[in-house]
C-alpha cells in the first residue's frame, strides 16, 4: 500500500485514533535536518566523553600490562549508540508533543546531558596501574 492510500484509509475512519496517527506521522517527517544534526552532535560528543577515560585502557600503561581493548570494541559502540539514540528519542518525543524546533533541540540537549552525566558517574574503566604496584622500595 502506498503512503497516499494509507492516509486516505486513515482519514476515512474519522476518529481520534486516525488523527493521532496522522499527527505522529507528520512529527516523524518533520525531524529532518535538525534531528540529523542533533544525532551527529550526540555521537561526536559521546566519543569526546569516552576518549579521556579510555586512553589508559587502550594504551595499557607500563609495558601494555593493563591493556583492555574491550573498552574500544564493546564500550565505545554502546556509548556512541546511546549518544545517537538518546537525543533522537528526546527530539522525536518533543516534536510529537508539538514543541517548536528550538524547544525540541533544548529538550534533546538536556536529555543528552543527563545521559552523559549518568554515564560518567557509572562508567569507570581502569585508570591506574594494577593494585599490586606500590610506590616502590
Amino acid at each position: 500500500m502506498s503512503s497516499g492510500r494509507i492516509e486516505r484509509f486513515i482519514t476515512a475512519r474519522g476518529d481520534d485514533v486516525a488523527e493521532q496517527v496522522l499527527r505522529a506521522r507528520a512529527a516523524c517527517r518533520s525531524t529532518g535536518r535538525p534531528g540529523k544534526a542533533i544525532t551527529l552532535l550526540g555521537s561526536g560528543a559521546s566519543v569526546a566523553l569516552w576518549w579521556p577515560r579510555a586512553t589508559f585502557s587502550i594504551d595499557g600503561g607500563f609495558e601494555g600490562h593493563a591493556r583492555d581493548l574491550g573498552v574500544a570494541f564493546v564500550d565505545l559502540p554502546l556509548i556512541v549508540l546511546g549518544g545517537v539514540l538518546i537525543p533522537l528519542w528526546a527530539w522525536t518525543a518533543a516534536k510529537r508533543r508539538g514543541s517548536s524546533t528550538w524547544a525540541a533541540a533544548l529538550i534533546a540537549i538536556g536529555a543528552y546531558s543527563l545521559g552523559a552525566w549518568g554515564l560518567m558517574e557509572w562508567w569507570t574503566p581502569r585508570q591506574h596501574p594494577d593494585p599490586g604496584y606500590g610506590a616502590g622500595i
